[in-house]
């Protein structure tokens, strides 16, 4: 039936495929001829051209040539041309019926003798039918012997299928039945089956229960929730250069300090939920004084509920691991900002160094033989291997918090292979896009002998699986710094006092470490050339820059930084009159609750990053604002331009753009405001740090119950 059925569709598409062909042959002829046409001297043309047309007419296909004046009469045509055709007939569908068959007929414009003139070709088409006959012989014979197929497969299902078959499966896997009474008369050969697959199946049932996490809320709650039960039972470390808790002496007292940092915001909970430890560079001057034998300290202090176990570094060993190959070798390699990277064997001796010492503090504190590890950022990526190799079934989680540059540009670096081989010890490697996840990969492909299964981001070295995916970071919500905070216009107003900005002034801020990746000295000349383009805005806008000093044992820092105030004073120098000056530069560490009432007292937030993996300040600005006001003015070289279109999103080394950007925020009514911010605000509130860890760790409950099931009948 089904073969009746597609013989028609069949046979109607070879006819239109052929007819195709037929066009474009015809359509060759006639140029060929029309070439032959123009160049024949015109006194032999008529004794030439019936015998031309014979000649090309002994095609196989080509039945007949005629040429046709203007006044729709034969000039000539070949033998055999078919009578039923002249050159009145309508050859709009190309395919005419004749009583020997049906033929083709193309028409095309020539010229003969001056004046306007057409080919027609007429070619056989019972080849076709021909052709069509043969494929429908072929799709029923096709069809019948599927059915006989088919046919014999059922049956053989169905025999080998008997209810006592299906009956006893059923009772295996239910654990019931026959299967209840071997406690009394056991089986020893059939028992160890009956206990895997009953395993298996709970195992199937359990991944079939793990919720979705696009539907879920996520919360603190959720994320303890899913550490419970998704991950319960299993022990969890986390490994990186900063730890959650500092220990400080001041004025003779111990004081515990909380770094303002992202990284610790979203995997503190983790470590709350789980009872688990976190591996750190102890940096504090007190951080010794408080560590047991073992170099562990129990924490929060307020209420313990895990562990930091903290290794100790050389100034030595910090100054080549940390401030050389990490921060003048891998950071500008992999921000694109035009600053050299700088790679000296020396430090990256150090850096070797240093990761094995933390990856054997990892081996040390692992309690079981397949933990969950959790590898932070660019200062470990010699970590992952180093684990994999002492702690083979452990799954291992590493999140490049930087962006990953593309592949040549990451072949300056001259232990490429190390750190590549490094990284894809992890059994999951995380991104902040999938930009950089492709960038990654075709590094890989490019340095490694590797296979790469691009659909399913799945990197394959010396047999062991790396699963390279995107985990957009971000921030948690709400965020624990709005507590306590005056309301916006309260906010305004103390700003305005604290740094004698006139009322009838607009105040945009930026927030930013004093690094050259973030487009500070872009940002001010944007504000310069606003001032330029727009004189109305002179003495009518403050730009308020927030710069905590970093890394200043660092000698581009320190030359970044003396440009940046440079600048800074050559535009006051240029704008300011005795009440009024265009920026204020404020060098100097804010705590967050600071840092966040700039932000809810501001008009706009300019985030200018020359080249980010992700950027938390826009986030940071955009929850902030529960006003629903305030314009974030965003670089499209950040991850966060991916997630957040609502932002004015802008090229940073673009000043013109960038200034009337600023401009255009300045300007932009309240309503709009108000809508861009509430759609900012629902993604932000939606796609929290809590998402960003649940996300990657319900990933790997999911690979560790796929390895389990797979160790398990092997």
């Amino acid at each position: 039936m089904v073969a009746y059925l597609l013989v028609p569709v069949v046979d109607n598409l070879t006819l239109q495929w052929f007819k195709k062909d037929l066009d474009l042959r015809a359509e060759l002829i006639s140029r060929s001829l029309n070439g032959v046409l123009l160049t024949m001297e015109p006194g032999r043309k008529k004794s030439v051209i019936p015998d031309l047309f014979d000649n090309y007419a002994e095609d196989e296909r080509l039945l007949a040539i005629g040429l046709c004046s203007e006044s729709n009469k034969f000039l000539f045509n070949s033998k055999y041309f078919p009578e039923e055709i002249n050159c009145l007939t309508d050859h709009t569908e190309g395919l005419v019926k004749l009583a020997r068959g049906p033929v083709h007929v193309a028409m095309s414009p020539s010229n003969f003798e001056g004046k306007p003139a057409k080919l027609l070709l007429v070619h056989d088409v019972s080849f076709v039918q021909r052709r069509s006959n043969s494929t429908r012989n072929y799709i029923i014979i096709f069809f019948l012997c599927l059915a006989l197929v088919i046919s014999f497969l059922t049956v053989l299902i169905v025999q080998l299928s008997w209810r006592g078959w299906i009956s006893s499966i059923r009772s295996l896997i239910k654990g019931d039945g026959i299967f209840s009474l071997m406690s009394l008369n056991p089986n020893p050969e059939i028992t160890p089956i009956a206990k895997d697959l009953r395993q298996l199946v709970r195992d199937l049932e359990r991944e079939r229960k793990i919720r979705d996490e696009s539907q879920m809320s996520w919360s603190p709650v959720a994320l303890k929730e899913v550490l419970n039960k998704e991950l319960s039972g299993d022990e969890v470390l986390i490994l990186s250069n900063r730890e959650p808790y500092i220990h400080s002496r001041r004025d003779g007292k111990i004081q515990v300090q909380v770094p303002a940092s992202g990284l610790v915001t979203a995997l503190e909970p983790i470590m709350r939920a789980c009872s688990g430890t976190w591996i750190a560079h102890g940096s504090g001057n007190a951080d010794r004084e408080v560590v047991d034998k073992h170099d562990r300290v129990s924490v929060p202090p307020e209420n313990p509920s895990y562990k930091i176990r903290r290794v100790w570094l050389t100034k030595e060993e910090e100054q080549g691991y940390y401030y050389g190959f990490s921060n003048e070798g891998l950071w500008p390699l992999c921000h694109i900002s035009h600053t050299r990277p700088t790679f000296r064997t020396a430090d990256w001796n150090k850096y070797k160094a240093v990761n094995e010492k933390f990856a054997e503090a990892v081996v040390q504190e692992a309690q079981t033989e397949d933990p969950v590890i959790l590898v932070q950022d660019y200062h470990f990526a010699l970590a992952p291997k180093l684990i994999r190799e002492k702690l083979p079934k452990a799954t291992i989680i590493t999140f490049w918090h930087i962006p990953w540059p593309n592949a040549e540009s990451f072949g300056i670096c001259p232990w490429r292979e190390e750190i590549l081989e490094g990284l894809l010890g992890s059994s999951i490697l995380g991104f902040h896009t999938r930009f950089h996840c492709n960038n990654f990969l075709d590094s890989a492909d490019r340095y490694l002998e590797c296979r790469i299964d691009r659909d399913t981001s799945l990197v394959s070295l010396q047999k062991k699986l790396t699963a390279v995916k995107a985990y957009p970071i971000s921030i948690e919500w709400p965020s624990r710094w709005m507590s306590g905070l005056k309301a916006c216009f309260e906010s305004r107003n103390d700003i305005r006092t604290l740094n004698k900005i006139a009322p009838d002034v607009q105040i945009g801020v930026g927030v930013d470490r004093l690094d050259y990746t973030k487009g500070i000295l872009e940002r001010f000349m944007a504000v310069e050339r606003m001032l330029e383009l727009y004189p109305n805005l002179q003495g009518k806008f403050t730009f308020i820059q927030i710069a905590a000093p970093t890394r200043s044992a660092i000698t581009q820092y320190q030359h970044f930084e003396s440009d940046v105030r440079e600048l800074a004073r050559k535009i006051n120098q240029r704008f300011s009159t005795d009440n009024y000056q265009p920026i204020i530069l404020l060098v100097q560490h804010h705590e967050p609750p600071e840092v966040f009432q700039y932000f809810r007292g501001s008009d706009l937030c300019f985030v200018s990053s020359l080249h980010d993996g992700m950027n938390l300040v826009a986030k940071e600005y955009i929850c902030a604002r529960d006003d629903e006001q305030g314009v974030l003015i965003l670089s499209q070289f950040t991850g966060a331009a991916k997630e957040l279109p609502e932002a004015v999103v802008v090229n940073p080394y673009n000043i013109d753009q960038c200034a009337s950007a600023l401009a255009t925020a300045l300007n932009m009514p309240i309503s709009e405001q108000k809508e861009r911010m509430r759609n900012l605000r629902a993604h932000v509130q939606e796609n929290n740090v809590f998402r960003w860890a649940g996300k990657m760790l319900m990933d790997a409950a999911r690979m560790r119950q796929r390895d389990r099931i797979e160790d398990r009948f092997q």
